[in-house]
């Protein structure tokens, strides 16, 4: 389980987070929603070690990560997928997903290799290819290997469809709902379209100005009568 208390974090000293909550379990989708600004993108560098955390705890697996670097978390586990610059766009689709490796041993790589092509076959024909010459939604599948190489039991989604055509949205979303289920993860989702995204997720965290103004699961959200207005952070829960 990844589970945060209380976080109040931001950059700098400004704050952006005032006592959030979140927890996400193995075998989930935790979708987090909200406008705009309120702090969906802080809570996962937070997490990641990329945000500066003033107060509160966050912990994966009962072992607290807050205070550890980026790296160390990575290693605890833990793939984030920043919303842009997921990607090296001036190596090749099999430097990429080399670099990603630099922490596996030369005698698995292969088979690491091996298993993320299987997830993402349509990247094979492309390994020789500079990812600058990708689709967006192509390097969205290459970022999604890198974090596969890796091995991990938690994966943050940083709005992964922006700026995608509707039908490659939807195979990236599919994708992540696949390995999700398939790969016993811990997934966390911010995806700019809730509705889609709380059709597919289990569990729900909506945030308005930096604060948790509902959580439960992605249905009850969906089915909420003020929905909208707490969307808007006009109605609290």
């Amino acid at each position: 389980m990844l589970k945060v208390e209380e976080l109040y974090a931001g950059y700098g000293k400004l704050q952006i987070l005032n006592g959030v909550r979140l927890q996400a379990v193995q075998g989930k989708i935790t979708v987090i929603v909200g406008p705009n600004g309120s702090g969906k993108s802080t809570l996962l560098k937070s997490i990641t070690g990329i945000a500066s955390v003033f107060q509160g705890s966050i912990e994966l697996d009962g072992v607290a990560l807050t205070g550890k670097s980026p790296t160390e978390i990575a290693r605890s586990g833990l793939a984030y997928l920043p919303q842009t610059d997921n990607v090296f766009t001036n190596l090749t689709v099999r430097e990429n997903l080399r670099l990603a490796g630099y922490t596996v041993r030369e005698d698995d790589y292969p088979q690491r290799l091996t298993s993320a092509l299987e997830l993402f076959p349509q990247l094979s024909r492309y390994l020789g290819t500079r990812s600058s010459n990708l689709s967006g939604g192509e390097r969205q599948m290459v970022a999604m290997a890198m974090a596969m190489m890796r091995r991990p039991t938690v994966v943050m989604f940083d709005e992964p469809t922006a700026n995608l055509a509707p039908k490659i949205a939807t195979q990236v979303l599919d994708t992540i709902s696949s390995i999700t289920k398939n790969m016993n993860l811990t997934t966390v989702l911010v995806e700019q379209n809730a509705k889609r995204a709380l059709e597919m997720g289990d569990d729900a965290f909506l945030l308005v100005s930096g604060k948790n103004v509902f959580s439960g699961t992605c249905r009850e959200l969906l089915e909420h009568q003020e929905f909208g207005r707490m969307y808007l952070g006009l109605q609290q829960a």
